[in-house]
């Protein structure tokens, strides 16, 4: 974790809906979180979340692992809740599903084929790619590309299948996201690094060959565990739920407080 205050640590009051429910801790220990990989590929900057060896793996320890979860979940809610979004990053196999399906039910950016380069840091130039995607699109509604030759019609729905397939998870994101959680560090090591840059804060499930610092917050566990991404993956985006309803709630007040009136002008000139 980066030096500092935690970017979870201010509201506390706040968000009294995040909790680690005693199932969610059961799913996570039946799913393998706390398995490691083999001593010999650990990074030592991963000791603090380490509870020891079992045969050829490290053990992660499953307290760090809730702690990590929870202060999480708790940032992310506060980021929501302040009118901020959330970018989903899991690109291996054991991800992708479980990445596309929660950040589309709660309304949120994801991407689960290939991180572009340049995503965050040339933004810009994504923004355009989306455009040209919408372009194509609509063309194809219109009936335009079958008015090419067979050959450019077919070279045209595959650029559009390929943006859709790298960019479909991010078209709608027209600003940079609050937050980006990652399933897996080393793996998305690219898409952490352009974050960093631009300063947008990192959640991520570090597994034991990880470096921990490179992340505002990790979740010790083992990211190669399909169930265990589930769980973890699921309980963020729940707490994005949690968030939203805080938002909608706080916009709810604020368009019920009537207006200061306004004096006439006729207060004025007596007040003066």
């Amino acid at each position: 974790m980066r030096k500092g205050k935690s970017p979870g640590d201010s509201g506390r009051g706040l968000f009294r809906k995040v909790f680690m429910s005693s199932q969610v801790i059961k799913e996570l220990i039946d799913a393998g979180i706390h398995f490691g990989h083999r001593p010999s590929r650990w990074n030592p900057k991963m000791k603090p979340y380490i509870y020891g060896k079992r045969n050829t793996l490290h053990l992660i320890d499953i307290k760090e692992t809730l702690r990590g979860l929870l202060l999480a979940k708790k940032f992310i809610a506060q980021t929501v809740a302040g009118g901020k979004d959330v970018l989903f990053i899991g690109t291996k196999r054991q991800a992708r599903k479980s990445v596309r399906e929660n950040a589309e039910r709660v309304g949120m950016h994801y991407v689960n084929d290939r991180w572009l380069g340049g995503a965050l840091t040339n933004f810009r130039e994504i923004r355009k790619r989306v455009g040209r995607l919408d372009e194509l699109e609509q063309m194809e509604a219109d009936g335009q590309l079958d008015a090419y030759s067979k050959k450019e019609g077919a070279s045209l729905r595959r650029e559009m299948r390929k943006i859709r397939r790298n960019l479909g998870g991010i078209r709608k994101m027209e600003k940079f996201p609050g937050v980006m959680v990652v399933v897996d560090l080393m793996r998305e090591i690219i898409a952490v690094r352009e974050a960093r840059k631009m300063g947008i804060p990192v959640i991520s499930l570090i597994d034991t060959d990880a470096d921990p610092d490179l992340v505002d917050i990790p979740i010790p566990g083992n990211d190669d565990a399909m169930r265990a991404i589930d769980v973890i993956v699921r309980e963020l985006a729940d707490a994005v739920e949690v968030g939203m309803h805080t938002r909608a709630k706080s916009a709810e007040e604020e368009s019920e407080t009537p207006a200061p009136r306004r004096r006439s002008q006729r207060e004025t000139t007596a007040r003066a």
